[in-house]
């Protein structure tokens, strides 16, 4: 092949880039409904309506990118796979591996071949989430001083049921690394150690509750997931030195609310401005054309899983002492 970029071929139905579903679990079907006539192809070793069994059996000539939603053990080895060919990847997070070799490694590979390597995080396309990050960069709440993040569900006994999700982290690099990108998305690489400071497993074999966070940045972050909150539950709460703004709901769970307070000096009740969005989730469609944009011009947010890499690998490092049995 040349060294050329990879160049956008439509289908035959004016549509986008000739897209391959690889994992058709759930986040794979989200994914297939929402690039619609983009794909041209399903991959999955165990769904009988896939039509290929194996990456590998996929024809390269057939399309230019990949939408990866696999279990997290095989997703390193696709991805290399995938760019060492020259295709585009949307890959579902977490982007992780025992060590920062194999992202670096992907790094090159993207960028030797000039596509898009984009690890999925659509809560950066939360409305309301959007509309902090405004918020912040604007100046509306001064200073950040700290922010507080708990994103729990009941999903530990789903989990456990699983051939393959109960295990590594858990919680921790499922939801966890949700708040740790919104961390990133909001305040770009934080300078500072994060800190473990609660690990159970109190229905899983991996983590289904973590407490974890940075005393030491500024901001301060404290961050809370957990797989045994039986109502599902998402709040970011941002504090400033002018105020506060607070994102109380997901659009995927029902109505999202976005609360602004204003300070009152020295002390008292701050005035408060409430406004509720009550949507259908718009996060997977963005998200998708989100990756078509970064695939006309080959670019990765690789330095995003980097810093995630980094940040679970020093939390992994004190598992031992704070995991109960």
């Amino acid at each position: 092949e040349d060294n050329h970029p990879v160049r956008l071929r439509r289908t035959d139905t004016g549509g986008g880039m000739r897209v391959i579903v690889v994992g058709l679990g759930v986040q794979g079907r989200k994914r297939l409904a929402v690039a619609g006539a983009d794909v041209v192809a399903t991959v999955d070793p165990v769904v009988p309506e896939a039509r290929y069994p194996s990456i590998e059996a996929v024809p390269l000539d057939r399309f230019d990118a990949a939408i990866v939603c696999a279990p997290d053990h095989p997703k390193m080895k696709l991805v290399r796979y995938l760019l060492s060919h020259r295709k585009h990847v949307l890959v579902e997070k977490p982007l992780v591996s025992e060590d920062a070799e194999p992202l670096r490694e992907l790094m090159r590979l993207a960028r030797q071949a000039s596509v898009a390597c984009y690890t999925a995080y659509n809560h950066r396309f939360e409305p309301n989430l959007v509309r902090l990050k405004s918020a912040i960069e604007a100046g509306a709440i001064g200073a950040v001083y700290h922010v507080r993040g708990f994103y729990g569900n009941g999903t530990a006994r789903d989990v456990r049921g699983s051939v393959w999700r109960d295990e590594g982290l858990g919680v921790l690099s499922d939801l966890g690394s949700h708040l740790l990108d919104l961390a990133l998305f909001l305040f770009g690489p934080v300078d500072g150690r994060f800190e473990l400071w609660s690990a159970q497993r109190f229905e899983n074999r991996a983590l289904d509750h973590v407490i974890f966070g940075s005393a030491v940045s500024r901001p301060a972050f404290v961050f809370e997931s957990t797989l045994v909150s039986w109502r599902n539950t998402f709040l970011l709460d941002v504090f400033g030195a002018r105020g506060s703004v607070h994102v109380h709901g997901l659009c995927k769970w029902g109505p999202s609310h976005f609360i602004q307070r204003y300070r009152v000096l020295p002390s008292g009740k701050p005035s408060e401005e409430v406004q509720t969005l009550e949507t259908a989730d718009p996060t997977w469609a963005l998200e998708y054309r989100h990756f078509l944009r970064l695939c006309e011009r080959g670019e990765t947010n690789l330095e995003n899983d980097q810093w995630i890499q980094g940040v679970l690998s020093g939390l992994t490092q004190a598992l031992t002492e704070t995991v109960s049995p």
